[in-house]
């Protein structure tokens, strides 16, 4: 998915073109822009830079952060609005050093904290394809970023204490993990943020709720105690490929990952990307969740609303129907230590991802009109609790809490 902070408006001021050893001619390579069209849905920088209706690639919309809504630049070549006045040295040391064509530092949400792993081939490529696009005159919105955020000389300050320039990832010797360090920047979203918005760098892929999406990016771990615990490789390549697997589906941010993204790799990618997921060392055993109130009249409740509204899709044991409603036992939405997932899903619904491969996935209908605070928690801690799920219990003022977040 992309990133939830990003750089301010393109070709805010003439600045004389950056001194380039790559050609024009050799932008033009078909081969080229097309391995940069690949590695452009790899990354999913469509994600981020196109406005719902607009034109692909030409920005146009304001992301909300927990700093204020920042504008999305326009990445088409068009010269006074979008990357026409580039040479590929001002791209490349944007991916690399997070520092944009105006030699200013860029905010840290477009993710050169992960790109900065990127090789400069791969970098070039997508240059070529970017390029290569029709050039659409929009200029950026102006971004809305709170005092003292909007004081971009502060960035000096937060790339010393958590930004150095990277070393390539490895590619040759691990496909899988250039594909989720560094291309398609996984630990942007599935990493626990600090107070200033730097990933943790001692808990990459542990997980964490997206800034300002409302929503829990699970550990990414297929190993013991991991996010994913008891997933296949197989299991992985479907979710990604398919949006919907054995053992879960996706839903949220990640259901928007797979339309826009990670269903076009190629089964060799989808496959080391899995391998890498599924190496992760062990985490530790989580704790017991269940000492922050008494849960046992919300579950005795949650037991009532879930054969109501549930059971008849999810089954009495939790294990759903394959290929059509999701298992909820050890489902990674389910059991995430927030329990903001399985809040949102019964409150909003849960619309898997269409596909090449899965035209028309089952839906789950929202239950945000029918069921309060009370009866959500309930069913929510419930499911949590059972069939060997060891999740915390939520609470009504949780639910409260999700209710009436907008929706990205």
């Amino acid at each position: 998915m992309g990133a939830w902070w990003w750089l301010r408006p393109l070709g805010h001021a003439p600045v004389a073109r950056a001194a380039s050893t790559v050609s024009a001619a050799s932008l033009h390579d078909p081969a080229l822009i097309a391995r940069g069209t690949y590695l452009a849905l790899t990354a999913d920088c469509a994600g981020c830079h196109t406005a719902k209706g607009g034109t692909a690639y030409a920005g146009g919309r304001r992301l909300p952060t927990p700093f204020g809504n920042v504008a999305v630049p326009n990445l088409t070549p068009d010269a006074a609005t979008g990357l026409g006045a580039w040479s590929f040295e001002d791209f490349w040391q944007a991916l690399h050093t997070g520092i944009g064509r105006d030699r200013q530092p860029l905010y840290p949400a477009f993710p050169y904290t992960s790109y900065t792993r990127m090789t400069r081939d791969d970098a070039l490529a997508i240059f070529a394809y970017l390029q290569s696009l029709p050039a659409v005159r929009q200029a950026a919105p102006s971004s809305e970023l709170a005092f003292p955020y909007d004081q971009r000389r502060l960035l000096r300050l937060w790339r010393a204490l958590y930004f150095r320039p990277g070393p390539a990832a490895p590619v040759a010797g691990d496909r899988g993990a250039y594909l989720v360090d560094a291309i398609g920047h996984c630990a942007e979203c599935h990493a626990p943020r600090n107070r200033f918005g730097a990933t943790r760098h001692r808990a990459l892929l542990t997980g964490g709720e997206i800034p300002a999406q409302h929503w829990f990016a699970p550990d990414l771990a297929a190993s013991p105690h991991g996010g994913l615990a008891g997933w296949r490789e197989r299991d992985i390549v479907d979710l990604l490929k398919m949006g919907q697997a054995a053992r879960g589906a996706a839903f949220g941010p990640m259901a928007d990952v797979v339309r826009g993204s990670t269903q076009y790799l190629t089964a060799a990618d989808l496959n080391a990307i899995a391998a890498h997921l599924v190496a992760l060392p062990p985490r530790q055993v989580p704790g017991p969740g269940w000492q922050l109130f008494d849960a046992r009249r919300l579950v005795a409740h949650g037991e009532e609303v879930y054969r109501k509204r549930c059971a008849d899709c999810h089954g009495d044991d939790g294990r759903g129907v394959a290929g059509v409603y999701p298992p909820l036992a050890g489902n990674a939405s389910v059991t995430e230590p927030s329990g903001i997932n399985a809040i949102r899903i019964v409150l909003l619904g849960g619309f898997a991802p269409t596909t090449v491969t899965n035209h028309r996935p089952y839906s789950m209908p929202p239950y945000q009109q029918t069921l309060d605070d009370v009866d959500v928690a309930s069913v929510v801690s419930y499911v949590r609790a059972m069939w060997g799920n060891r999740a915390g219990a939520v609470s009504p003022q949780d639910v409260a809490r999700y209710r009436h977040t907008p929706v990205e």
